[in-house]
């Protein structure tokens, strides 16, 4: 019985586009966001997704949006796929982090999976509580077609987890970019037998964006 997942991160926000840390601020899409949105419906439209997760934070949900009207399938609301609290750091640039903390700072984008952010969480537990979601959905609908629409901390750690490259003895990791609705696939046949088919698929936003970032086959 194969289940598909699809991880989409969501469209571009108005804190994006001002290169700010979004954390769990309720910042919309931007007009780029929006049109990011509804050609990442268009071409998941074509996948016959059978049910619809999201991030319950407001850029999350707008990009879930026009894949479900198109579909006709409810949204399913979660907090358990925001992006990592980041407590202090919300809503500063990164310059303007590095200045005020710097030890949160450099441990973020050292990716140092324990450090708690100042106000805010770790990786870690934005990894336990995005994994425990994940794990429940994929029990409740296998052999189904998933989608997630989440963050990009969120969707590199899941993606960490679902091939196997995060442990209880994980310090640092690798950072896997997600580009503004970039796609992860996946295909599960069993609790040892998990495909990653695309990583940060963004071809169906090239006639806006020009990027055709794509890994897979």
């Amino acid at each position: 019985m194969v289940t598909r997942l699809y991880l989409i991160r969501h469209g571009q926000s108005d804190g994006n586009a001002e290169g700010r840390f979004g954390g769990h601020s309720p910042t919309p899409l931007s007009d780029l966001g929006r049109k990011q949105a509804e050609l990442t419906a268009r071409a998941l439209h074509q996948e016959n997704i059978d049910h619809i997760y999201s991030s319950d934070l407001l850029r999350a949900v707008q990009t879930a949006e026009p894949l479900s009207e198109l579909l006709g399938v409810e949204i399913n609301k979660t907090s358990a796929f925001r992006e990592r609290n980041v407590g202090v750091l919300e809503g500063l640039t990164f310059e303007e982090s590095k200045q005020k903390y710097p030890k949160d700072y450099y441990a973020l984008i050292n990716r140092n999976i324990n450090h708690v952010i100042t106000g805010g969480e770790s990786y870690r537990h934005l990894l336990r509580r995005g994994t425990q979601a994940m794990s429940e959905i994929l029990r409740t609908h296998r052999g189904q077609k998933i989608a997630i629409f989440s963050h990009t901390g969120a969707i590199c750690y899941l993606t960490l987890h679902m091939i196997g490259a995060i442990n209880r003895g994980t310090v640092q990791t690798p950072w896997l970019v997600t580009s503004n609705c970039g796609i992860n696939r996946f295909e599960i046949r069993g609790r040892r037998n998990t495909r990653l088919l695309t990583v940060n698929d963004t071809r169906h936003l090239i006639e806006i964006t020009g990027n055709d970032s794509f890994v897979g086959g």
